[in-house]
């Protein structure tokens, strides 16, 4: 019996990544299955409905539009990655496959896409190293609640599932880079701001903290989602379902970054091109000043651009069979080619802050 899936964020990084990456099967359960995705724009519209997958223009803040758009396209499994920040909207998918089981008997499931940086001190994780696999995970970040906008969002998806009948996963994304390979945007945020501001200012900067967090190449974390899919859809054959709910983190860490090591890499790559004055990177003057240059939020900027945390990442793994194909000495070798994809393809503007800068 094939499954519908909807691909929120279908026009962007991560979510056009992914709809690129389960299209490329030729084998396994995606292949029989029905794929949409949900757009903002009439022309984020036609560019992927050369696809030829369903493309639904729909606006994510509007209740009775996603409960239309999930029950009247049958809709199983919800692959939710236009935002990790706007907590209404998960709020509305998982409403509306609630609805879509009571109608139908059916299970429906949630795939939300977290952000590794909550785990570090810098954004108020106050418990130490953290795995994926601890019992208490979705507990201690209750606990720790807001104001964060992120943390929210993950405690609602829990809730609200528990609540409406949905069976929930969090993948929780890390500084992902590398080309994405979806039909809209193909830059990821963090690597090509710092790289559009040296740009911009003539220098590379870098923080006075020099932090190590959790990073992926983008084609790793598609990967991940994918197995993650494969893994509900094959349920029906009996396979067991992975960890969900509060026990469904899936850490998508495939190595670190060293940041400081990173910016002169980047510097050095940037001076030989002639597109910054000095091989080496500059210390920003203040995070205020850091943040008004990235287009990065204020509060948060210091967690985005110093934070490490010490996570464990077990569930991909384990449960799931992930082979990251990167790590980090293959990621420093490739700094050059992140400084091409920003002179090739910044064309797109990035709207991921957009909510808490107040520009929504």
């Amino acid at each position: 019996m094939a499954r519908n899936i909807l691909i929120t964020g279908g026009a962007g990084y991560i979510g056009g990544s992914i709809v690129a990456a389960f299209l490329s099967r030729t084998t396994g359960p995606l292949t029989n299955t029905v794929l949409s995705t949900a757009v903002r724009t009439e022309e984020q519209a036609q560019r992927l409905s050369k696809l030829g997958i369903n493309v639904i223009q729909l606006d994510l803040h509007d209740e009775t539009a996603v409960e239309n758009a999930v029950l009247g396209n049958e809709i199983d499994i919800v692959v939710h990655t236009a935002s990790s920040i706007v907590s209404s909207l998960a709020e509305n998918l998982i409403r509306a496959l609630g609805r879509r089981r009571q109608a139908t008997g059916r299970e429906t499931y949630f795939v939300h896409t977290g952000v590794t940086a909550l785990f570090a001190e810098e954004n108020g994780w106050t418990y130490g190293e953290v795995a994926d696999t601890d019992a208490d995970i979705f507990e201690k970040e209750k606990e720790i609640g807001g104001p964060n906008p992120v943390r929210v969002t993950d405690v609602l998806v829990m809730e609200k599932a528990k609540e409406h009948g949905v069976t929930a996963f969090n993948v929780v994304v890390p500084n992902v880079y590398g080309r994405g390979s979806g039909e809209v945007r193909r830059l990821s945020g963090s690597i090509p701001a710092y790289i559009r501001t040296a740009i911009k200012h003539k220098t590379v900067y870098k923080f006075e903290h020099n932090g190590s967090p959790p990073g992926a190449h983008i084609s790793d974390i598609t990967e991940l989602y994918t197995l993650l899919v494969e893994k509900i859809l094959l349920q029906q054959q009996q396979e067991p379902l992975p960890p969900s709910n509060e026990q469904g983190y899936y850490f998508a860490m495939a190595h670190r970054i060293p940041w400081w090591v990173t910016m002169d890499r980047i510097a050095g790559h940037m001076h030989a091109r002639g597109l910054v004055a000095d091989p080496h990177p500059q210390t920003w003057p203040s995070y205020d000043a850091a943040a008004d240059s990235l287009e990065w939020p204020r509060q948060y900027v210091r967690a985005m651009g110093t934070s490490t945390g010490q996570l464990v990442a077990v569930n991909a793994f384990r449960q799931l069979g992930w082979q990251p194909k990167w790590d980090e000495k293959r990621f420093l070798e490739g700094l050059d080619d992140e400084v091409q994809d920003v002179l090739e393809l910044d064309t797109v503007k990035a709207t991921l802050f957009q909510p808490v800068l107040g520009r929504e």
